[in-house]
């Protein structure tokens, strides 16, 4: 029987059509989609399921060991790990995510959210350094929280270690993470997280130092973990870097200067290696390779005796009656004066309508008739004084100059200051006016304008005592720079010539200061050393000042240079004691570290004969 259905119970025809129509687009999207999976994307799609699989892991590269001159380790690597942080899945890094992590490291979570904001253009499945030196506690917490935080991974690494701890810190510096402008820089290898060298040593000489870090291949399950291992790039450790500094004679100028502020810095005149440098207060660089907190870095920064500041090389500062060779240098190059050209001190003189006193004056007493011998002996200021007049500044200042003061001496290491040599044009730029005869007679004698650091006084010293021949002081060997492709710095030697007498009158003069009666130096003297010098009490604020506040802060800073032997010196050294009081506090310091250095270089030298060294010739007139 044949069922007819009523004409409103039919599907209408364009409903068929359109149904077709539904189910034909829904087989071209999956076809689409299909094809986008399988073609299109396929690639893409592989590389994610790899990334699931397999993980790039840094193989971070040892830095090379820093040694003295005769091997001996300063500065070497020991076993540590670092917490790396995987950004394969960027988005799952949320805060409330990253504050969790940052607290089970022990870590600032506003630094570990900046960290991740720097590197966020960085290739997602580059991993970055969250903390490079890993404690105990921190393995602990990523072992066990594997499941809770999978993007945490342990790597094993080396960590920075100092053997001596605090002892040549400012020398040899620190390291820590690179900063964002080293990274941003052009051509920069440096990733987030990277340790380099920050001061010292390992600043100058990082790209010797650092290594080239590998890349290791490893497959992970579900849950991150490793379950197995594939190709690997060796990381290749960086290149040793050996010194010439002595450990022994470190040691002994670490222990002379004790815990005063100040520096000591001794170099072979003869070469300009550098054998001790020494800075105090120091720090422990070790401190800064376990990463340091920001307290910690706070009082660094905040403590007013800058430990930080290597004073060696950048302490600037009056060196007060040092500077009165550099006069008698000048005095007799430009034949102003001869040696035996003698002034009268009642223990002051009047100059240009000013009375000046000598040092001595506040014993109640003057120095008498002295000559050029006695004035260096006894560090008669009326003496220099007028010498000073006699000279003027324009003499002054361009034989200071050509004698190495005002100028970086061009060590290798980061951060030397120039000191300052006034002059008419320098008061004229600086201070709009001209310059005042007065002022010349205050840096005749080492204060005033007048600033140097350590270093400046030893290489000075050290090329008068040689004749007026100055090497560049350096701490690495040129040979080392040279085998790693390094250009060492150019102007290895500079000679400015001065003449037999000079050379004599001084030297006799410094020969004097530490070995007769009267000298001011005679704490430097060491039974069957010959031992020459000259000390300096500069001044920090005027004697007024001083008396009326009484302040540790305001006391005269204590100078000395020492060398031996007195013709030909080997070794000079430069003692800088901050605050000291008078320069009798130095001159121990540099006997200390004089007598060190022979004590390990046999035989000693033989004692200066005075007699024997005098010279008899005319210096010929010389000047700017």
């Amino acid at each position: 029987m044949e069922v007819r259905l009523a004409e409103d119970q039919r599907v209408p025809a364009w409903k068929i059509v359109l149904l077709q129509y539904v189910v034909a687009a829904a087989f071209l999207v999956l076809l689409v989609g299909y094809w986008k999976l399988q073609i299109g994307e396929h690639a893409y799609y592989v590389e994610q399921a790899e990334r699931n699989r397999i993980r790039n892991l840094s193989i971070i590269a040892a830095r090379g060991r820093i040694l003295d001159r005769e091997g001996r380790v300063l500065v070497d690597n020991t076993p540590a790990f670092s917490v790396l942080l995987l950004r394969d899945n960027a988005q799952a890094l949320t805060p409330a995510r990253l504050v969790g992590i940052a607290r089970g490291l022990g870590l600032d979570p506003g630094e570990v959210q900046q960290l991740v904001t720097r590197t966020a253009r960085l290739p997602c499945f580059q991993p970055v350094v969250l903390k490079p030196s890993a404690t105990l506690e921190d393995v602990a917490f990523v072992d066990s929280h594997r499941l809770e935080y999978p993007e945490l991974q342990l790597i094993q690494t080396q960590r920075r270690f100092y053997l001596k701890h605090t002892i040549a810190a400012a020398l040899l510096g620190y390291v820590g993470e690179v900063s964002a402008e080293a990274i941003a820089k052009s051509g920069s290898r440096y990733r987030p997280g990277d340790v380099i060298g920050k001061s010292g040593i390992e600043a100058q000489y990082n790209a010797i130092l650092s290594g080239r870090d590998g890349m290791q291949r490893v497959i992970v399950n579900s849950r991150g973990q490793e379950v197995g291992s594939m190709t690997a790039i060796d990381a290749h450790p960086g290149s040793d870097l050996r010194l010439t500094i002595d450990l022994d004679l470190q040691m002994a100028a670490e222990m002379a200067l004790g815990d005063r502020e100040g520096a000591v810095v001794a170099l072979d005149p003869r070469t300009g290696e550098v054998l001790a440098m020494a800075s105090h207060p120091d720090f422990d660089p070790n401190d800064f390779a376990r990463r340091l907190d920001r307290q910690q870095w706070k009082q660094l920064t905040a403590d007013p005796a800058k430990p930080l500041m290597n004073k060696a090389i950048q302490a600037q500062l009056a060196p007060g009656s040092v500077f009165k060779i550099a006069t008698s240098c000048a005095a007799l190059e430009t034949g102003t004066i001869k040696p035996d050209f003698t002034v009268d001190c009642p223990g002051y003189v009047n100059i240009y309508g000013h009375t000046y006193h000598d040092w001595v004056f506040e014993k109640g007493r003057g120095h008498g008739r002295v000559d050029l011998h006695r004035a260096i002996v006894n560090s008669c200021d009326v003496y220099f004084y007028t010498v000073g007049k006699l000279l003027g500044i324009d003499k002054l200042a361009y034989f200071a100059q050509h004698l190495g003061l005002g100028a970086r001496t061009g060590i290798d290491l980061p951060g030397e200051d120039a000191g300052l040599v006034p002059t008419p044009e320098w008061v004229e730029r600086v201070f709009k006016h001209k310059w005042f005869p007065g002022e010349t007679i205050s840096v005749a004698i080492g204060q005033g304008a007048l600033q140097v650091t350590p270093l400046q006084l030893a290489y000075m010293i050290g090329g008068v005592a040689s004749g007026g021949v100055f090497h560049r002081p350096h701490v690495a060997f040129p040979s080392q720079l040279v085998a790693h492709d390094l250009d060492p710095p150019p102007d290895g030697e500079r000679q400015f010539p001065l003449s037999p007498l000079t050379v004599s009158a001084v030297t006799r003069g410094m020969w004097g200061v530490v070995n007769e009666g009267g000298g001011t130096g005679t704490g430097a003297r060491v039974p069957g050393l010959d031992i020459a010098g000259k000390t300096g009490t500069a001044q920090v604020v005027s004697v007024s000042l001083k008396e009326a506040t009484h302040s540790a802060d305001y006391r005269n800073n204590a100078w000395f240079v020492g060398y031996s032997p007195s013709v030909n010196p080997e070794i000079v050294v430069a003692v800088l004691v901050m605050h000291g009081g008078h320069s009798t506090v130095a001159t121990p310091i540099a006997a200390a570290v004089i007598k060190a250095f022979y004590d390990q270089h046999a035989p000693r030298p033989p004692r200066f004969a005075a007699a024997e060294t005098q010279a008899r010739l005319e210096p010929p007139p010389r000047g700017p």
